[in-house]
Protein backbone atom coordinates (compact mmCIF):
# COMPACT_ATOMS: atom_id res chain seq x y z
CA UNK A 1 0.00 0.00 0.00
CA UNK A 2 1.28 3.32 -0.76
CA UNK A 3 1.66 5.83 2.66
CA UNK A 4 2.32 9.24 3.06
CA UNK A 5 4.88 10.49 5.98
CA UNK A 6 4.83 13.59 7.73
CA UNK A 7 7.97 13.90 9.31
CA UNK A 8 10.14 17.02 11.09
CA UNK A 9 14.45 17.09 11.63
CA UNK A 10 17.13 18.99 12.88
CA UNK A 11 18.94 19.74 9.45
CA UNK A 12 22.07 20.31 11.69
CA UNK A 13 22.52 16.70 12.18
CA UNK A 14 22.40 16.20 8.40
CA UNK A 15 24.27 16.65 5.47
CA UNK A 16 20.94 17.23 3.93
CA UNK A 17 17.76 15.49 3.12
CA UNK A 18 18.42 13.38 -0.02
CA UNK A 19 21.09 10.47 -0.02
CA UNK A 20 24.48 11.82 -1.28
CA UNK A 21 28.17 10.44 -1.76
CA UNK A 22 29.72 12.50 1.23
CA UNK A 23 28.11 12.18 4.38
CA UNK A 24 24.90 10.68 6.52
CA UNK A 25 21.43 12.50 4.96
CA UNK A 26 17.96 12.16 6.97
CA UNK A 27 16.97 9.24 3.72
CA UNK A 28 19.74 7.29 4.95
CA UNK A 29 18.42 7.35 8.71
CA UNK A 30 14.97 6.44 7.64
CA UNK A 31 15.70 3.81 5.15
CA UNK A 32 17.97 2.42 7.76
CA UNK A 33 14.90 2.10 9.97
CA UNK A 34 12.67 0.56 7.35
CA UNK A 35 15.45 -2.15 6.95
CA UNK A 36 15.23 -3.24 10.20
CA UNK A 37 11.77 -3.45 10.54
CA UNK A 38 11.93 -5.56 7.29
CA UNK A 39 10.62 -2.71 5.39
CA UNK A 40 12.46 -3.14 1.65
CA UNK A 41 11.09 0.09 -0.24
CA UNK A 42 12.37 2.80 -1.63
CA UNK A 43 11.17 6.23 0.10
CA UNK A 44 10.04 9.40 -2.04
CA UNK A 45 10.73 13.05 -0.73
CA UNK A 46 8.98 15.77 -1.88
CA UNK A 47 11.57 17.63 -2.44
CA UNK A 48 15.15 18.22 -1.09
CA UNK A 49 17.04 20.35 1.61
CA UNK A 50 20.14 21.00 2.44
CA UNK A 51 22.79 20.93 5.23
CA UNK A 52 21.79 22.70 8.22
CA UNK A 53 18.07 22.97 6.49
CA UNK A 54 15.26 22.10 9.41
CA UNK A 55 12.06 20.53 8.64
CA UNK A 56 8.95 20.30 10.99
CA UNK A 57 6.49 19.25 8.12
CA UNK A 58 8.45 17.36 5.41
CA UNK A 59 6.43 14.83 3.49
CA UNK A 60 7.85 11.30 2.03
CA UNK A 61 5.77 8.46 0.46
CA UNK A 62 6.53 4.73 0.13
CA UNK A 63 4.90 1.79 -1.09
CA UNK A 64 5.06 -0.92 2.11
CA UNK A 65 3.67 -4.51 3.16
CA UNK A 66 -0.22 -4.07 3.52
CA UNK A 67 0.59 -6.45 6.74
CA UNK A 68 1.69 -2.39 8.16
CA UNK A 69 -1.73 -2.06 8.30
CA UNK A 70 -1.73 -0.57 12.21
CA UNK A 71 -0.20 3.04 10.99
CA UNK A 72 -0.41 4.06 14.51
CA UNK A 73 1.83 1.05 15.67
CA UNK A 74 4.48 1.69 12.51
CA UNK A 75 4.34 5.13 13.64
CA UNK A 76 5.09 4.49 17.38
CA UNK A 77 7.79 1.70 16.30
CA UNK A 78 9.75 4.05 13.72
CA UNK A 79 10.19 7.03 16.36
CA UNK A 80 11.47 4.53 18.81
CA UNK A 81 14.04 3.48 16.89
CA UNK A 82 14.63 7.05 15.07
CA UNK A 83 17.31 9.45 16.33
CA UNK A 84 15.91 12.43 18.38
CA UNK A 85 16.53 14.78 15.49
CA UNK A 86 14.15 12.84 13.23
CA UNK A 87 10.31 12.67 14.35
CA UNK A 88 7.38 11.33 12.24
CA UNK A 89 4.26 13.12 12.84
CA UNK A 90 1.52 11.21 10.74
CA UNK A 91 1.33 8.30 8.70
CA UNK A 92 -1.52 7.48 6.35
CA UNK A 93 -2.28 5.49 3.74
CA UNK A 94 -2.79 6.96 0.10
CA UNK A 95 -4.17 6.52 -3.11
CA UNK A 96 -2.02 4.83 -5.33
CA UNK A 97 -1.08 7.76 -7.43
CA UNK A 98 -0.30 10.16 -4.79
CA UNK A 99 3.96 10.83 -5.58
CA UNK A 100 5.19 13.00 -2.36
CA UNK A 101 7.17 14.92 -4.90
CA UNK A 102 4.88 15.53 -8.47
CA UNK A 103 1.66 15.77 -6.31
CA UNK A 104 2.50 18.69 -4.13
CA UNK A 105 0.84 22.06 -5.30
CA UNK A 106 2.62 24.43 -2.51
CA UNK A 107 5.44 24.37 -0.39
CA UNK A 108 6.12 26.62 2.31
CA UNK A 109 9.06 27.53 4.03
CA UNK A 110 10.75 30.00 7.34
CA UNK A 111 13.13 31.70 7.73
CA UNK A 112 14.13 32.75 11.36
CA UNK A 113 15.85 35.79 12.18
CA UNK A 114 16.32 37.84 15.32
CA UNK A 115 18.43 40.93 16.56
CA UNK A 116 19.11 39.58 19.55
CA UNK A 117 22.57 37.93 20.50
CA UNK A 118 22.23 33.89 19.88
CA UNK A 119 23.17 31.36 22.00
CA UNK A 120 25.00 28.17 21.57
CA UNK A 121 21.44 26.68 22.07
CA UNK A 122 19.87 28.12 19.09
CA UNK A 123 22.73 29.30 17.28
CA UNK A 124 22.06 26.36 14.59
CA UNK A 125 18.51 27.19 14.27
CA UNK A 126 18.05 31.05 13.95
CA UNK A 127 20.09 33.43 11.87
CA UNK A 128 21.35 36.69 13.50
CA UNK A 129 21.13 39.82 12.15
CA UNK A 130 22.03 42.95 13.45
CA UNK A 131 20.06 45.89 12.00
CA UNK A 132 17.94 46.20 9.71
CA UNK A 133 14.75 47.93 8.55
CA UNK A 134 11.72 46.08 9.05
CA UNK A 135 8.95 48.36 6.78
CA UNK A 136 11.99 48.43 3.80
CA UNK A 137 11.66 44.24 3.86
CA UNK A 138 7.87 44.29 4.28
CA UNK A 139 7.77 46.07 1.08
CA UNK A 140 10.07 44.65 -1.04
CA UNK A 141 9.18 41.12 -0.09
CA UNK A 142 5.79 41.39 -2.10
CA UNK A 143 8.14 41.66 -5.21
CA UNK A 144 8.81 37.97 -5.16
CA UNK A 145 5.21 37.60 -5.81
CA UNK A 146 4.00 35.88 -8.97
CA UNK A 147 5.58 34.02 -11.97
CA UNK A 148 9.35 34.98 -12.55
CA UNK A 149 12.36 34.02 -13.87
CA UNK A 150 14.88 33.00 -10.64
CA UNK A 151 18.17 32.51 -12.64
CA UNK A 152 19.69 35.20 -10.41
CA UNK A 153 18.41 33.20 -7.53
CA UNK A 154 20.09 30.07 -7.89
CA UNK A 155 22.92 28.23 -6.86
CA UNK A 156 24.84 28.14 -10.17
CA UNK A 157 25.98 24.84 -11.17
CA UNK A 158 22.79 22.80 -10.29
CA UNK A 159 20.77 21.14 -12.56
CA UNK A 160 17.97 22.90 -13.26
CA UNK A 161 16.49 23.92 -16.65
CA UNK A 162 13.93 25.73 -16.32
CA UNK A 163 14.11 28.53 -13.41
CA UNK A 164 10.87 29.90 -13.47
CA UNK A 165 8.38 29.44 -10.44
CA UNK A 166 5.78 30.98 -9.27
CA UNK A 167 5.50 32.47 -5.59
CA UNK A 168 1.74 32.64 -4.36
CA UNK A 169 2.25 34.43 -1.37
CA UNK A 170 5.30 35.94 0.92
CA UNK A 171 5.07 37.60 4.39
CA UNK A 172 7.43 39.63 6.67
CA UNK A 173 6.25 39.65 10.38
CA UNK A 174 7.26 39.69 13.79
CA UNK A 175 6.82 36.71 16.66
CA UNK A 176 7.93 36.92 19.87
CA UNK A 177 11.76 37.83 19.94
CA UNK A 178 12.03 36.43 16.01
CA UNK A 179 11.19 38.05 12.43
CA UNK A 180 9.77 35.83 10.03
CA UNK A 181 10.62 35.47 6.46
CA UNK A 182 7.29 33.41 5.11
CA UNK A 183 7.45 32.17 1.25
CA UNK A 184 4.67 30.02 -0.59
CA UNK A 185 5.49 28.59 -3.74
CA UNK A 186 5.30 25.51 -6.33
CA UNK A 187 8.58 24.43 -5.87
CA UNK A 188 12.34 26.01 -5.40
CA UNK A 189 15.27 26.03 -6.89
CA UNK A 190 18.55 25.82 -4.89
CA UNK A 191 18.93 28.00 -2.63
CA UNK A 192 16.79 30.36 -3.86
CA UNK A 193 14.86 31.23 -0.46
CA UNK A 194 18.46 32.13 1.06
CA UNK A 195 19.13 33.87 -1.87
CA UNK A 196 15.99 36.16 -1.57
CA UNK A 197 16.25 36.19 2.30
CA UNK A 198 20.09 37.46 1.97
CA UNK A 199 19.12 40.07 -0.55
CA UNK A 200 16.07 41.51 1.36
CA UNK A 201 18.57 41.90 4.79
CA UNK A 202 20.37 43.65 2.41
CA UNK A 203 17.72 46.10 1.52
CA UNK A 204 16.63 46.40 5.56
CA UNK A 205 20.09 47.68 6.07
CA UNK A 206 20.17 49.85 3.35
CA UNK A 207 22.95 48.69 1.33
CA UNK A 208 20.33 47.45 -1.63
CA UNK A 209 17.22 49.04 -2.60
CA UNK A 210 14.03 48.02 -4.37
CA UNK A 211 14.42 48.62 -7.57
CA UNK A 212 17.62 46.62 -7.24
CA UNK A 213 15.95 43.44 -6.41
CA UNK A 214 13.90 44.76 -9.49
CA UNK A 215 16.66 44.51 -12.20
CA UNK A 216 18.33 41.57 -10.43
CA UNK A 217 14.66 39.40 -10.51
CA UNK A 218 14.40 40.75 -14.25
CA UNK A 219 18.00 39.76 -15.14
CA UNK A 220 18.64 43.16 -16.62
CA UNK A 221 21.66 43.25 -13.91
CA UNK A 222 23.36 40.37 -11.75
CA UNK A 223 23.50 42.67 -7.99
CA UNK A 224 23.75 40.47 -4.88
CA UNK A 225 24.57 36.52 -5.27
CA UNK A 226 25.45 36.04 -1.16
CA UNK A 227 22.74 33.44 0.41
CA UNK A 228 21.63 34.32 4.06
CA UNK A 229 23.43 31.32 6.22
CA UNK A 230 21.20 28.14 6.38
CA UNK A 231 20.45 27.41 9.92
CA UNK A 232 17.20 29.75 10.31
CA UNK A 233 15.38 28.21 6.92
CA UNK A 234 12.88 25.72 7.89
CA UNK A 235 10.29 23.61 5.40
CA UNK A 236 7.27 24.16 7.30
CA UNK A 237 4.80 22.39 5.17
CA UNK A 238 3.63 20.62 1.71
CA UNK A 239 0.57 21.17 0.32
CA UNK A 240 -1.70 18.87 -1.59
CA UNK A 241 -4.82 19.00 -3.84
Amino acid sequence: MNVKFTISYDGSEYAGSQTQPNGLSVEDKLQEVFKSLNIDTKIILSGRTDKDVHATGQVFNAIIPSYWYDLKKLKDIMNRHLPISIKVHNIKEVDERFHSRFSAKKRVYRYLVTKEQLSVFNSKYISHYKDFDEEKIKEAIKLFEGVHDFEYFHKKGSDKDNTVREVFKTSFYKYRNFYVFKFTANSYLRSQIRLMVGFLLEVGKGELTKNDLILQLKKEKYIYRKPANPYGLYLTKVLYK
